[in-house]
C-alpha cells in the first residue's frame, strides 16, 4: 500500500481508505475496459449461433463503443453537476444489468442492444471514477494514481481477449457477460461505504442533451461509414453520405455548444494544448491497440485455425507487456518528459508492428505474431500512461469530470474508429486484407512518433494540489 507522506495531517484510516476506493475503482474500470475487447475473440461462436455477417459482428464491438465515448461527454457534465459518486454508480448498476441482458441475447438485435446499453452505463460510470481519481490524490501522488489508472485500461483491453478465449472454449460466449454480473454487485455493495458523500450543488443542473445526441449521432455516422466501406467501398454514394453527415454533425455540434449558456464540452479546453495532445494520443494509441487485437483474434482463428482458448492464450504475453509498458511510462513520463515517452512509445509499437506487414498464411503465429504484438503493446502501455497525464496534468479540480471525459471520449471513440477501419481492410479484401491493415497500424504508429515531440508541450506535467475526493 502507498503511503501518503504528502498528507500528514490526514488520519491513516482515510488514507488507507483513499487507496482501497482507488483499487475498488480501478476494478470498476477495467471491467468497462475489457468488455472492449472481451468479445473478440467469441464472436466466430456468436456468428454461429445467432447468425450473424460482418457488419453485424462489427456492430457488436463498436455498439458498446460508440454510445461509451459518444455518451461520454454527458457522463462528464453530470458527474459534476450531480456528483461523481452517485453517476458512478448509477452507471455500474447500469452496465451490470446489460451485461445480463447480452448473456440473455437470443438474436442480433437484443445482443446489440444490451451492448449499447452496456456502453451507456460505461459512459455515466467512467468520467465520474477518473474525476474521483483525479480529485482525491495531488502532487507525486496524482501521477502514481494515474499511472495505476492507465495501467488498467492497457490490460484491462488485453485481458479481455484472453478472458473471452478461456470462456468460450469452456462455458460458452455468454459468459463473457454474464461475469461482469458478480463482479458488478460486489461492487455496488462495497462502493457506497468507501465513497464520500457528494457535495452540495449550487450551480445549475442544466444539462445539454442536443449537444450529447449530436456528438453521438455524429460518431455513429463515422463508425457507420468506415464499416460500410468494407462492404460497398470508399466512393460508394452510402460511404460519402455517411462520412460527409458525420462531418456536418460535428460541425453542428460546435455551433450548438457555442450558442449554448451550459454546454455539453466547453470548446475553450480544446483550446489547451495538453487536453488536445493528450486526447489525440489516446485516440491514435487505442484505434491501433484494438485494431492489434481484433486483426489478431480474426487471423488466428480463420487462418490459422486455432480455437478460442489457444487464441485467448496467445494474447496473454500481450497482456503482460501492456501493464510492464504502464509501469515504465507512469515512471519515464515524470523523468524523461511526456514528449520522450510518447515517441519513444509509438515509435516501439511501429517496430512491433511492421513485420506483421509481412505475414505469410502458413507463418507460425507463436514466432511471429505473437513478439510483434508484444512489442508493439509494450510501446502502446507507455503512451496510454503519457496521454492521461498529459491531458489531465494542468486540469484544476473542478473541470476533473469534464476534462476526464474528453480523455475517455478520445479513448472509446478511438477504439471504434479502430475496429471499423481494421475490419473494413482486413475482411473487405481476403487475399491481402490482413498485410493491409498491419501495413495501415505500421504507418500510423510510425506518424505518430514523428508528430508527438511537436504536438505535446514542453517539460513535465504538473499536478495542481489540493486533496479532496476519496476521504
Amino acid at each position: 500500500m502507498p503511503t501518503d507522506t504528502a498528507l500528514p495531517g490526514v488520519p491513516a484510516d482515510v488514507r488507507a481508505r483513499r487507496w482501497t476506493a482507488l483499487a475498488l475503482i480501478c476494478a470498476a474500470q477495467f471491467m468497462l475496459i475489457l468488455d472492449v475487447t472481451v468479445v473478440n475473440v467469441a464472436l466466430p461462436s456468436v456468428a454461429a449461433d445467432l447468425g450473424l455477417g460482418r457488419t453485424a459482428l462489427t456492430w457488436v464491438v463498436t455498439a458498446y463503443t460508440l454510445c461509451f465515448g459518444g455518451l461520454m461527454l454527458l457522463g462528464g457534465r453530470l458527474a459534476d453537476a450531480l456528483g461523481a459518486r452517485r453517476v458512478l454508480l448509477t452507471g455500474l448498476a447500469l452496465f451490470t444489468a446489460a451485461s445480463l441482458a447480452c448473456g440473455l441475447a437470443p438474436n442480433a438485435t437484443v445482443l446489440i442492444g444490451g451492448r449499447a446499453a452496456q456502453g451507456i452505463g460505461a459512459a455515466l460510470l467512467s468520467p465520474a471514477a477518473l474525476a474521483l481519481v483525479t480529485t482525491a490524490f495531488h502532487g507525486p501522488e496524482r501521477a502514481r494514481a494515474l499511472g495505476v489508472w492507465a495501467a488498467v485500461g492497457g490490460t484491462g483491453s488485453a485481458v479481455g481477449v484472453l478472458l473471452g478465449g478461456a470462456l468460450t472454449a469452456g462455458p460458452g460466449w455468454p459468459w463473457i457477460f454474464y461475469a461482469n454480473v458478480p463482479t458488478g454487485l460486489a461492487l455496488l455493495a462495497v462502493l457506497p461505504k468507501l465513497l464520500p458523500e457528494d457535495p452540495a450543488r449550487t450551480g445549475t443542473r442544466h444539462l445539454d442533451v442536443p449537444g450529447a445526441l449530436l456528438v453521438t449521432t455524429a460518431t455513429g455516422a463515422l463508425v457507420h461509414g468506415l464499416v460500410r466501406a468494407g462492404d460497398s467501398g470508399w466512393t460508394a454514394p452510402a460511404t460519402l453520405l455517411s462520412l460527409l453527415g458525420a462531418v456536418a454533425l460535428y460541425g453542428v455540434f460546435a455551433a450548438v455548444e457555442r450558442g449554448s449558456r451550459t454546454p455539453l464540452m466547453d470548446l475553450r479546453m480544446l483550446t489547451r494544448r495538453p487536453v488536445v495532445a493528450g486526447s489525440l494520443l489516446m485516440l491514435v494509441a487505442t484505434a491501433l491497440l484494438i485494431s492489434f487485437f481484433f486483426l489478431g483474434s480474426m487471423r488466428l482463428q480463420h487462418v490459422n485455425g486455432l480455437d478460442a482458448f489457444r487464441t485467448g492464450l496467445l494474447f496473454l504475453p500481450v497482456a503482460l507487456t501492456t501493464a510492464i509498458g504502464a509501469h515504465l511510462g507512469s515512471r519515464l513520463v515524470t523523468t524523461a518528459g511526456p514528449r520522450a515517452c510518447a515517441a519513444g512509445g509509438m515509435a516501439l509499437a511501429a517496430a512491433g508492428c511492421l513485420p506483421l506487414a509481412f505475414l505469410t498464411p502458413t507463418a507460425d503465429p507463436w514466432t511471429t505474431l505473437l513478439p510483434s504484438l508484444a512489442t508493439a503493446a509494450l510501446g502502446l502501455g507507455a503512451v496510454f500512461v503519457t496521454a492521461t497525464t498529459t491531458a489531465l496534468g494542468l486540469i484544476p479540480a473542478h473541470e476533473a469530470g469534464l476534462a476526464s471525459g474528453i480523455v475517455n471520449t478520445f479513448h472509446e471513440v478511438g477504439g471504434a474508429i479502430g475496429v471499423a477501419v481494421a475490419s473494413t481492410v482486413a475482411l473487405g479484401t481476403p487475399a491481402t486484407g490482413f498485410t493491409t491493415a498491419f501495413t495501415l497500424c505500421a504507418v500510423t504508429a510510425a506518424t505518430a512518433a514523428l508528430t508527438a515531440p511537436a504536438l505535446i508541450p514542453r517539460g513535465r506535467p504538473h499536478h495542481p494540489g489540493g486533496a479532496h475526493g476519496l476521504h
